[in-house]
């Protein structure tokens, strides 16, 4: 779980002129509340490797200090229980551990859980256990790929990828449902990272609302979920990531009660004799994506939906995904590299999201 695979965080301002934005209103129908009270508080710091901003509509009666406090807690938790980063974290330790069944604590096993959920779904896409794959390819904890002689990057052996492959695969993942146990092969090694930080946003924000500041917009390394207006009636307003020479107009998003994530192959790659790798893997063929898929963004009531979405249909690729997409109602805009270019397909679910903002 580490910034360095998200992309950078996004703008968050006003809409401005409609005349040069492509705009997103959400289609879920619900009617706005009255905000708590008619101040706006902002908060930033670092955690995960990357930069966490709020702001927020507080309630009478609470300081900022309870707010930042409040904040930094889940952050601070949400590394004990799932960086791959932290030696100390629990994913970590049981990555470590020896052949077994080892008992997990309800937080871990809830996101677990959820990721396999999601594995299924998406036949692999998303996959938890390919760990040993990030690694190999120079994303994970142990660092970069190692060079040679001249400096250049060493691309991994087909034997090494055959290694790293044999030690994942969700299907493989054994649960000991009434012991709370999570099965450790010997070698496995879980990677959260495609949804821990989705999850991190939706901790935060149901924190907050707990808190009663129900009008808020939390973004951490480029992801955001928004709840509520601001005090002036407005939406909180999100300009979405695109893939460098996207063909898409400026787009901005209003995220009432709605949650944002985008997956670029821009945002964390090497090169090796030309070849370009990027942080992305497909754990059913131990690979890097090279399906020319430069970006997708998803929108969902939720930041982990739509960070492991947004993951799984670029590892789908640009006909698999769209079509995905599409079948499950997903609003998504696909940016893919072709001999002509960039093109750019958006799912029905995000036109319709377009057409209210028209």
């Amino acid at each position: 779980m580490s910034g360095r695979s998200a992309p950078p965080p996004v703008v968050i301002g006003d809409a401005g002129p409609r005349a040069h934005n492509r705009v997103l209103i959400p289609t879920h129908g619900r009617e706005p509340t009255r905000p708590p009270s008619d101040l706006i508080q902002d908060f930033a710091g670092e955690s995960m490797g990357t930069t966490w901003a709020v702001r927020l509509v507080p309630p009478p009666g609470l300081d900022r200090a309870a707010f930042q406090t409040a904040i930094e807690e889940e952050l601070g938790r949400i590394v004990l229980l799932f960086s791959h980063w932290e030696p100390r974290s629990e994913l970590s330790r049981f990555n470590a551990a020896p052949a077994g069944f080892w008992a997990v604590s309800e937080p871990f096993w809830a996101l677990l859980n959820a990721a396999l959920d999601l594995a299924d779904d998406t036949d692999g896409a998303v996959d938890p256990t390919i760990g040993a794959l990030v690694d190999l390819w120079g994303f994970g904890p142990p660092g970069p790929r190692p060079l040679d002689a001249s400096g250049r990057l060493i691309a991994p052996s087909e034997e090494e990828i055959a290694a790293a492959r044999a030690l994942g695969g969700w299907g493989r993942l054994r649960l000991n449902r009434n012991a709370r146990g999570v099965q450790q092969l010997g070698g496995v090694r879980l990677d959260l990272s495609g949804i821990a930080k989705g999850h991190a946003v939706d901790q935060v924000s149901e924190r907050l609302t707990a808190m009663g500041a129900t009008c808020h917009l939390v973004e951490i390394g480029g992801e955001l979920r928004g709840a509520g207006v601001k005090p002036d009636g407005r939406p909180w307003w999100a300009e979405l990531q695109q893939a460098p020479g996207a063909p898409g107009p400026r787009t901005v998003a209003a995220l009432f009660d709605l949650a944002v994530a985008t997956s670029g192959d821009w945002v964390r790659r090497y090169e090796i004799d030309g070849q370009a790798y990027s942080h992305t893997l497909d754990g059913r063929t131990g690979r890097p994506v090279d399906n020319g898929v430069a970006s997708v963004t998803v929108l969902a009531d939720t930041a982990l939906y739509a960070d492991a979405m947004a993951t799984a249909l670029t590892v789908m690729g640009p006909q698999e995904g769209p079509a995905f997409a599409e079948a499950m109602a997903i609003a998504a805009a696909f940016v893919v590299r072709g001999p002509d270019g960039l093109t750019e397909t958006v799912t029905p679910a995000f036109a319709a999201m377009l057409d209210e903002g028209r």
